[in-house]
């Protein structure tokens, strides 16, 4: 008699045993110049209150969020600067701004703690990257502190020094 149960190190029929699932999409925007201005302390996931074209030209991949930033007025997470280019097909009716202002979705307590960082420890929110999640646009913030001049410099000559290690191990290697 045949044991009918499954073993969990075993691969489903059809399956690949050695397949790394990955499906996460490419994001939609990267503020790579966040952290080189900035120490991140720690990142917040934040949704993001959009208009019928701006989540069209999203989808597009037509975003940049290098000059934008967060601000916590009245108790709401606003983003400023960010940039949305609408697309040439834009319905008529509707006035497209690019740069306007959009509300961030946090909830209360999230919200509270990261005002109480922003006006009594001297933190900044910075927006770092605009990803879709489950078919919904998400902002990662970052509570950040800035770097001055020669923290960026060490910064630099670390990144410097691991990629001339990894030079060095891979030569060593052959």
């Amino acid at each position: 008699m045949r044991d009918r149960t499954r073993r969990s190190d075993m691969p489903a029929p059809g399956k690949s045993p050695g397949k790394i699932k990955d499906d996460a999409p490419p994001p939609i925007a990267v503020n790579k110049r966040a952290r080189h201005e900035y120490f991140i302390e720690e990142n917040h996931e934040a949704g993001l209150a959009l208009q019928g074209w701006e989540v069209k030209s999203l989808r597009a991949g037509k975003a940049q969020i290098t000059e934008a930033y967060v601000i916590v007025r009245s108790g709401e997470a606003w983003l400023l600067g960010a940039h949305v280019n609408p697309l040439p097909t834009t319905s008529t009716h509707v006035v497209a701004d690019p740069t306007r202002t959009r509300k961030l979705l946090l909830h209360r307590a999230e919200l509270d703690r990261l005002l109480g960082a922003v006006e009594r420890k001297g933190y900044t929110l910075i927006p770092l990257r605009l990803y879709w999640k489950r078919g919904n646009v998400k902002l990662e913030v970052g509570l950040a502190k800035g770097k001055q001049a020669h923290d960026k410099r060490a910064t630099e000559k670390d990144r410097d020094w691991k990629r001339e290690k990894s030079r060095l191990l891979k030569a060593h290697r052959r």
